[in-house]
This record gives C-alpha cells, sequence and structure tokens, in this order.
C-alpha cells in the first residue's frame, strides 16, 4: 500500500510517496491541504529521506542509503539510472545524456529529445537529479520543479551559473 509524508523544502513543498518499502515518488507539492496516500511518518524509509534532504538542503551530499523504485518504462529507467550517476555540482547536457543512454542501449542515434521527455517524467525529484541536465548553450530549459527551483538547487550545489541562463520563455521571480 503506498503511503505519503509531507517535507516543507526550502525550494518548495514536496510529497513523498513510498510503497512502504522504496521510494517512489517525490513530487513538488502546490496544495498541502491534502496528500495523494495515507500519512504514515514513521517509515523507516521515510526518515531516510527526511534525513537525507535535510542534509542536502544544509548543502552537503549525502549519500543515499534508502531504495528507490521509480515507475516507468524500461526506456524511462535507463534514463534515470544515468541521471543517478551526475555527481552533486555536476552539469550534464541533454545530448551528453542522450549519447551515455545510446551507448548503453547500442543505438548510436539516440534521441535528446526523447531523452529530454524522460527526463521531464522523473517522479523521484531532486535525489535522482534531474535539474542537473541543461541545454547544449547553457539553457536551464526543462525543469518540471519550474526554473527558479532549479536554480536554487544548482546554487545550493555551488555549481558555477556564469555560463547558465534563464530561456526567455519562461518568467522572472
Amino acid at each position: 500500500m503506498p503511503y505519503s509524508m509531507l517535507y516543507k523544502s526550502p525550494v518548495k513543498n514536496l510529497e513523498i510517496i513510498s510503497d512502504g518499502s522504496n521510494i517512489t515518488h517525490v513530487l513538488y507539492k502546490h496544495d498541502t491541504s491534502t496528500l495523494s496516500y495515507p500519512e504514515k511518518p514513521d517509515l523507516k524509509v521515510f526518515q531516510s529521506v527526511t534525513r537525507w534532504l535535510d542534509d542536502y538542503f544544509l548543502g552537503n551530499n549525502p549519500t543515499i542509503d534508502f531504495p528507490l523504485a521509480p515507475s516507468g518504462t524500461d526506456f524511462q529507467k535507463s534514463v534515470w539510472k544515468i541521471l543517478q550517476t551526475i555527481e552533486y555540482g555536476e552539469l550534464k547536457t541533454y545530448g551528453h545524456l542522450a549519447q551515455e543512454v545510446g551507448r548503453q542501449l547500442n543505438k548510436p542515434k539516440m534521441s535528446a529529445q526523447a531523452v529530454g521527455g524522460a527526463v521531464g517524467r522523473n517522479p523521484i525529484s531532486i535525489i535522482i537529479p534531474c535539474h542537473r541536465i541543461v541545454g547544449k548553450d547553457g539553457s536551464l530549459t526543462g525543469y518540471g520543479g519550474t526554473i527558479d527551483n532549479k536554480i536554487k538547487l544548482l546554487e545550493l550545489e555551488r555549481v558555477n551559473m556564469a555560463q547558465l541562463y534563464r530561456p526567455t520563455h519562461t518568467t522572472k521571480p
């Protein structure tokens, strides 16, 4: 049975969802009046992810010591697995990610757009670090948790933002 908990983060409230043993979702939560599933904050995995998030938001690079079980297609899971190899404070482009996915799947002509679609469907935000993916020209594009939150996460990780820019189609705070 799935369970939820609310985590109040510096970027936005997060709904964390577990199947009872694994983290299945970390979602930005706009409406905090209801959660998707019954609350069970005493779950061991919720306690572990809370410690991890607390440490992360202090500007540290904690080790993931709890199981993740994102639900998706095999292709999406392969993209999310590669996302997990991107180091704290490191950036990769959609093109680089597409090359890596293509290499692992033995498909030399992997589409960066297809990979971008999988990145955009990442159900475990922040922990599976899709915020570390940028456009090849330094555009801070493509983050479902808003560009403002992407910027905050990258600043928290002390990423050099000098060569990065906000796409013109997004609004400033």
